[in-house]
């Protein structure tokens, strides 16, 4: 029998009307279910962006970009494409199960988080390994890439959006603006090696517990998150030496720190925001690196809470145009997809 080759891209997921958010979070956290006051908030942020308890015509923007680099890329690598959700729809085990009827027999498996970490990637893996096992059909073989922080059109992307950003807020300030590069918090103790926290159960009305929300397993070596996050911020700003940007000039920090009682990976975005103010800077670029399109991290928490923070400290904020359908990014996925 002769092989049948596809790609799975994998991502997060995000629901399609409000009135899903408690459902959704319950896949987030794998079961364990949300206090109310945290559900309310978060339907909060994702209304102000846009969603309704009607769908959205052209979906969330999350589901909407990633379905269309899935196009784009099929289009470019001239192979089919599938796309799975780990925490909705399409989820990896309904996309898993329709590759199995279609006679897929291999698959290169993509995640579209550039940097590897269990908290991603990880349990990416454990859905699509899980999915595999429990639906109906053959199994499939697979290659699964875990990482591709280091991408250099990955980087090329992100510059080809930030470089007339910067140039535009230098020209409007008359300053030597500032870049701050984010990628998406993780709690502390997902990145060090050691067994699982056991967790307790939690219940609507309770606390977030101090072991946070999410199990995450057994490691014996520490999480790469970290440092691919700092490595990707480096590489996209070697590539605007050229036009003056110096390594003075930039900063990193995490963002979207989660409602789980454990530490997670700082520095926050606010105190960075605190420190360029209190140095006299008078605006910031802040282009996240850990994202491939829109969705409530960057038109929430960017464009409004830290857009808010920052006009409260006297700095105005520029960001970058997300990735979204950029050529050089879907240059970037068929890239990695053929060379490793």
């Amino acid at each position: 029998m002769s092989e049948t080759t596809a790609i799975l891209l994998l991502a997060h997921g995000t629901p399609d009307v409000l009135s899903e958010m408690a459902e959704y979070l319950a896949k987030v956290t794998s079961g364990r279910p949300m206090p109310a006051h945290i559900i309310e908030e978060l339907q909060h942020r994702y209304a102000e962006i846009g969603l309704r308890e009607t769908p959205l015509p052209e979906r969330p923007p999350l589901t909407r970009w990633t379905l269309r680099q899935a196009v784009l890329l099929e289009d470019e690598i001239l192979t089919t494409v599938y796309v799975g959700m780990r925490n909705w729809h399409p989820y990896i085990a309904d996309v898993v199960a329709q590759m199995k009827s279609d006679g897929i027999t291999h698959a290169r498996v993509l995640c579209l988080a550039p940097q590897n970490s269990r908290t991603s990637t990880g349990l990416y893996r454990k859905a699509l390994e899980a999915a595999l096992k429990d639906t109906p059909g053959k199994p499939f073989t697979y290659d699964f890439i875990a990482g591709w922080a280091d991408e250099p059109l990955l980087a090329l992307a992100f510059a080809e959006h930030l470089w007339p950003t910067w140039a535009e807020a230098c020209a409007a300030t008359k300053t030597h603006v500032p870049i701050l590069f984010t990628a998406h918090s993780v709690p502390c103790r997902t990145i060090l090696s050691g067994p699982a926290i056991p967790q307790r159960p939690l219940d609507a009305q309770s606390p977030v517990p101090a072991d946070g929300i999410q199990n995450y397993g057994t490691s014996t070596t520490p999480d790469p998150y970290p440092v691919e996050c700092k490595q990707t911020a480096a590489r996209v700003a070697e590539l605007l030496a050229p036009v003056g940007l110096t390594e003075k000039d930039w900063f990193f920090a995490f963002q979207s720190q989660g409602i789980a009682g454990a530490p997670w990976l700082g520095p926050t975005v606010e105190d960075t925001l605190k420190a360029l103010a209190a140095e006299g800077h008078k605006a910031v670029v802040l282009q996240p690196i850990g994202f491939l399109c829109d969705h409530v991290e960057i038109l929430y928490d960017i464009d409004i809470a830290f857009t808010k923070t920052a006009a409260d400290l006297g700095l105005q904020l520029f960001r970058p145009q997300s990735l979204n359908d950029s050529p050089t990014l879907i240059h970037a996925l068929q890239h990695v997809l053929q060379q490793r």
